[in-house]
């Protein structure tokens, strides 16, 4: 698919919260060292990581629902109760999402992010 236009991709990063938290430092170390060897795979195979970032655990997060300014409810948690919460994401800017797709197989092979979840995105 080389050659088309660069598009950009949000890749988001659901996993098991509970698996961080029972997690040996050596096993954090090697999530640490997939995530560093995949932003260097995406660069040796021409793709852009142009943004990203490890999200809190779902338990700091707040739901908002609301019919308009000054007329919402907060609530503390996720929107959806789930094992699985967004642990979290990166966007890419590529012109081979085929390609990518294989990179984020880096990731995929570790016990935290077993699936992994890609979109375009729309530019607004």
């Amino acid at each position: 698919m080389r050659g088309t236009a660069m598009s950009q991709y949000f890749v988001l990063l659901p996993g098991d919260e509970s698996r961080y938290a029972t997690a040996t430092e050596q096993e954090l170390a090697d999530l640490h060292a997939a995530h560093t060897e995949f932003v260097q795979l995406l660069a040796e195979r021409g793709h852009k990581m142009t943004g990203g970032a490890q999200l809190a655990p779902s338990s700091k997060s707040r739901t908002v629902r609301g019919t308009g300014v000054d007329q919402v409810s907060v609530t503390d948690g996720p929107y959806a109760e789930s094992t699985e919460q967004a642990g979290g994401f990166y966007t890419i800017e590529t012109d081979d999402v085929d390609d990518m797709l294989q990179v984020l197989g880096r990731l995929t092979s570790t016990p935290f992010h077993t699936v992994i979840e890609v979109r375009p995105i729309i530019e607004m």
